[in-house]
């Protein structure tokens, strides 16, 4: 009942930059927490950033490179994503824990925006 669509994903070159988007659509009263994960090809999906209306986390290793934000207005989180190196190749997936009018809290997972750090 709370869909996600993930946008800005693509080729990139090392040290370049790109900024990922999630929009959130739905019935929805509140949006508790957003986050974003990546999986590169043969790994385990791992966390890279969250937001909710007190603060921003990230993994301690995208500290400084990765910038969360949020518009509440428009439902929509954003990855700005800094000085890329191949290591950042990955399927971002943004998942967002949200409640709706029906009274109940959904934890969603949009199907992901491929990253390609590439020269």
């Amino acid at each position: 009942q709370v869909q996600l669509v993930e946008s800005g994903g693509g080729l990139v070159q090392p040290g370049g930059s790109l900024r990922l988007s999630c929009q959130a659509s739905g019935k929805i009263v509140k949006i508790d927490v957003m986050a974003w994960y990546r999986q590169a090809a043969g790994k385990q999906r791992e966390f890279v950033a969250s937001i909710d209306d007190v603060r921003a986390d990230y993994r301690d290793s995208l500290k400084g490179r990765f910038t969360i934000s949020k518009d509440d207005a428009e439902n929509t989180v954003h990855l700005q994503m800094s000085s890329l190196v191949p290591e950042d190749t990955a399927l971002y997936s943004c998942n967002v824990r949200a409640r709706t009018e029906d009274g109940w809290t959904y934890n969603s997972w949009g199907q992901g925006t491929q990253v390609t750090v590439s020269s």
